[in-house]
């Protein structure tokens, strides 16, 4: 009897592992493009092969027969099933292999969205800021799950993006991460720790940085469609792209963002079709992000920091960049807890401006002024 209970129990084992591997492998619900086996993946060719449905049509991942050509051609493209059946000996097929986990991406709740959209998600309620004065920002290199670990666009993204934001918004002043990593590393911290709160609490007092991006990326995904004589084609890509803002006082996420470029929209014909597509799909994806980063950053509340007392003199971590002209009024603040302001200790007058972006202040009537005390601009009469 235990013999036959053990003999029942194994192919029950066996096929629940089966199942739930399969299921944890899954292709992310935002992606438009979903695997096989489509009927001609059922093929002996194509049994053990990666196949996907582009809007209907088969694609199989081979090695990009031009990759010695060029430095900038990717190492592996898709092509159309029947184009590779017709024409096997031009290509190098891959086995397929299951993603890692760490590169799987996590869709937001909701429904899939089909490959023509685009979907970009607002988490938090927004407020308006009237300065007119710059925020602080800091944009991280962002992580990098590109679908090949030898072309890697993480940096390259968030520059990208720094000019795009720039261009929209006269209300940001972006910091150098590489000084910010500088500037961590001489004191032993880990970038790992760059989003904790006493890391951005950090950043706050001593550069007056008021917000951080982070995010990461996924893909570029590229489909291709050589001609006869292989010299030419065309290529689509996709690419999803994930960032939050976080608010260096308190450590808290101001605002998710999300957005992947419509599919068909990153269409590239001719000479280096791969390149031309994954280029495109980066920017229409960035035009959309930056569009409602630079609406989140404009609302942010602009503050700075008192980082030295000495005697009458009061500097501040924030100048002439950040918008302060001498004889500008602000408004000192206790800390409070938890990233909220304290009590209203009195004002200062702008009197002189320091090195890159630092000024000094006369005080009016402010009780006890401290390092580390918020000071923001005073509002003006009949607001």
């Amino acid at each position: 009897m235990d013999l036959k209970g053990s003999t029942l129990r194994f192919p029950i084992f066996i096929f629940l592992f089966i199942f739930f591997f399969a299921s944890g492998c899954s292709t992310p619900s935002w992606f438009p493009i979903k695997k096989g086996p489509p009927h001609l993946a059922k093929t002996k060719e194509l049994v053990d092969k990666e196949v996907l449905l582009v809007d209907g049509e088969e694609y199989i991942r081979v090695a990009n027969p031009n990759v010695s050509e060029s430095m900038n051609q990717p190492k592996y493209i898709y092509v159309p099933v029947k184009e590779y059946l017709s024409k096997k000996g031009d290509f190098s097929l891959l086995v397929v292999r299951r993603e890692e986990p760490t590169r799987e991406i996590s869709a937001p709740p909701g429904s899939p969205l089909p490959g023509a959209e685009k979907e970009i998600f607002v988490v938090s309620s927004p407020k308006h800021s009237g300065s007119d004065l710059k925020r602080k920002v800091l944009i991280t290199h962002f992580d990098d799950r590109t679908t090949t670990p030898d072309e890697t666009f993480g940096d390259w993204v968030s520059e990208k993006l720094i000019k795009e934001v720039d261009r929209r918004s006269q209300r940001v002043l972006f910091i150098d991460y590489l000084m910010i990593k500088d500037f961590l590393e001489k004191r032993g911290m880990d970038l790992k720790d760059l989003e904790t709160p006493n890391v951005l609490r950090l950043l706050n007092e001593v550069f007056g940085i008021n917000a951080l991006v982070s995010g990461y990326l996924s893909g570029p995904y590229v489909f291709t469609t050589r001609t006869a004589a292989n010299q030419e084609g065309t290529a689509s890509a996709i690419i999803r792209i994930e960032m939050r803002v976080l608010d260096t006082l308190s450590g808290k996420s101001l605002k998710q963002l999300s957005a992947n470029n419509p599919f068909n929209a990153a269409k590239e014909r001719g000479p280096f079709p791969e390149e031309k597509a994954k280029i495109k799909a980066i920017d229409l994806t960035l035009s959309d992000l930056s569009s409602a980063l630079s609406q989140e950053l404009d609302r942010i509340d602009w503050y700075c920091r008192i980082v030295k007392v000495d005697g009458e003199g009061i500097y501040l971590n924030a100048g002439r960049r950040s918008g302060l002209k001498v004889g500008d009024i602000l408004e000192v603040f206790r800390p409070g807890e938890n990233g909220d302001w304290g009590e209203l200790k009195g004002k200062i007058r702008i009197s002189d401006f320091l090195g890159i972006d630092a000024s000094k202040g006369a005080a009016l009537d402010v009780s006890k002024p401290d390092v580390r005390d918020i000071v923001r601009q005073a509002k003006r009469e009949g607001m």
